[in-house]
């Protein structure tokens, strides 16, 4: 196919301005082809303009959701035939300055999150009401966006520090570029706003892609218990937060014996226990720091806790479950397991977040096999899924 062949097929396409039926599949299929195709076509310079501004859009839709703009237009726009809003309107519900608020909505017409009809008169498009308050994509950008203020101080960080890598919980970039000595998870407690936002992103779709962990792994084979007792435990999830993979493991394996019990500080637990229904979980608090109170349970699991910690403390926190196993117990590790190589860029995002807020990591398979030696525990084995862009969600199966 020739050029003009292929611009003309694409523009036939796009005219219509929708795709038509298409599934989930085939659609994040078109979109990674689009993007190859993207990347084929972009100079230089276009590549490296995309990147730079990228920065202004964010923080303009950052000071809209900070404002309530969108929950303002969507608002008004229903009020009305036409769907118009006027930016009079928008600054009586906001109280911003009319001024900046006409260059706000422009900018984000530019976007094409709202359209622009005249100087002050304004439409949403189909993103719009992605940005309200209550949407998880709100909730996202003010949580990037304050990370990103973290990672403008990163060249200074490191040129005072002598290009190290960060491997202390108490000098990480985020404790330099806050002003603080806080750890992030305390640090984030003394501020809701950003706190609110952080806790909507860990529980949306936006963090929790691929396979669950238990269609990776051999459970029945691996976690069943042949002669259970009413004191045999199946499966301990230590951090566990609300409990959420636990009632999945549950609902997949309802007949499988034995105890599930969640493990978090006690202030989640007691969250946990409002959501949790009766009798399907035990609920414990526990600092997995501390000797672990769970004696020869079949299965320990920890997930997406590990990346959160500088090596250092990733020993210790290994060898408070190294005491508790007996010679049929199996550590179960969660992590998103990084490629020896063609790392993706998503991957390197996440590892380099870790690093920024924690001294933790995003590790390869072979980094952890070291860290569970070091801590007295083999790794038997890697079960791997494939997600996209080159990151992969392991269960790293350990035992004595």
């Amino acid at each position: 196919m020739s050029i003009s062949d292929l611009i003309k097929s694409i523009n036939a396409v796009t005219s219509s301005g929708e795709l038509g039926s298409i599934d989930e599949q085939q659609r994040a299929e078109l979109s990674s082809a689009c993007d190859k195709l993207k990347a084929m076509c972009e100079s230089p310079l276009e590549k490296t303009s995309k990147l730079l501004f990228t920065e202004h859009q964010t923080m303009v839709l950052r000071l809209a959701i900070d404002l309530k703009l969108f929950d303002a237009v969507m608002h008004h726009s229903s009020q009305n035939e036409t769907g118009k809003v006027t930016v009079a309107q928008i600054a009586s519900d906001t109280q911003a300055d009319p001024v900046l608020l006409t260059r706000i909505m422009r900018f984000l017409s530019a976007m094409g999150t709202l359209n622009q009809h005249t100087v002050d008169t304004f439409t949403p498009t189909p993103l719009s009401s992605s940005y309200i308050s209550t949407s998880p994509i709100a909730a996202a950008i003010i949580h990037f966006t304050h990370f990103h203020s973290i990672l403008t101080h990163l060249p200074d960080y490191f040129s005072k520090n002598h290009w190290t890598n960060p491997n202390s919980l108490t000098h990480t970039p985020f404790q330099s570029a806050m002003n603080t000595t806080s750890h992030y998870f305390d640090y984030l407690a003394t501020k809701p706003y950003f706190q609110s936002a952080f806790n909507t992103v860990m529980k949306s779709p936006l963090r929790r892609t691929g396979s669950p962990w238990f269609t990776l792994f051999p459970v029945l084979d691996k976690l069943h218990i042949p002669n259970p007792t009413p004191k045999s435990v199946t499966l301990v999830d230590i951090g566990g937060n609300h409990g959420h993979d636990l009632l999945a493991f549950r609902s997949a394996f309802p007949d499988l014996p034995g105890r599930l019990i969640l493990q978090d500080l006690p202030h989640v637990i007691a969250d946990a226990e409002l959501e949790l229904p009766e009798g399907v979980i035990e609920c414990q608090g526990y600092d997995f720091f501390t000797e672990q109170p769970v004696k020869g349970a079949r299965g320990y699991m920890l997930r997406t806790v590990l990346h959160d910690w500088p090596d250092k403390e990733v020993v210790q926190i290994l060898r408070r479950v190294r005491e508790a196993m007996d010679e049929q117990s199996v550590l179960l590790i969660v992590e998103k397991v990084m490629p020896d190589s063609g790392c993706g860029l998503m991957a390197a995002i996440g590892d380099l977040s870790m690093m920024v807020s924690f001294a933790g990591a995003e590790r390869t398979e072979g980094e952890y096999a070291e860290l569970l030696c070091r801590a007295g525990l083999r790794l038997i084995k890697c079960y791997v899924g494939r997600e996209n862009e080159g990151l992969e969600m392991g269960v790293l199966e350990a035992r004595i």
